[in-house]
């Protein structure tokens, strides 16, 4: 069964440099995302996370980047530890003078499905909408 890929848009009141260094400085980061210990927006940097639902299974995500476009776009795996499969967020920003578009991509999820239902398509829906428009939104936003 193929899956869609999940795909979540928000535009913020911050300027394209704000909305990046918010996704890839690991101390801006630790603000709205997950606790990472380390992370370099540089093909090739591995890093890996625990996270899954609140009251349930924590799980280790295994992540590397695989592309960067300075200020524009940021793409990496996402697996989990001793689970089949292998998908690719990736994170693009578009330019729209004070404020920023943010369009996140997750693709692959079809290939996580046999992992059970923690890794159900609605899930990853329901993650990345917190994630990009209640989590982001509130970091990028509140120091207004």
């Amino acid at each position: 069964m193929k899956s869609e890929n999940v795909v979540v848009e928000r535009t913020y009141n911050a300027p394209i440099d704000k909305v990046w260094s918010a996704i890839t400085n690991v101390d801006e980061m630790k603000n709205w995302y997950f606790q990472l210990e380390d992370f370099k927006p540089k093909v090739g940097f591995k890093f890996d996370f625990l996270g899954g639902p609140e009251d349930g299974k924590q799980y280790l995500h295994l992540c590397e980047v695989t592309e960067v476009e300075e200020g524009k776009k940021i793409t990496y795996s996402w697996r989990y530890d001793n689970y089949p499969g292998n998908s690719f967020v990736t994170w693009e920003l578009f330019d729209k003078g004070d404020q920023t578009l943010l369009r996140l991509t997750h693709a692959g999820l079809d290939t996580l499905e046999e992992g059970g239902p923690d890794f159900a398509k609605e899930n990853f829906v329901e993650g990345w909408t917190y994630f990009v428009h209640t989590a982001l939104k509130g970091y990028l936003e509140s120091e207004d």
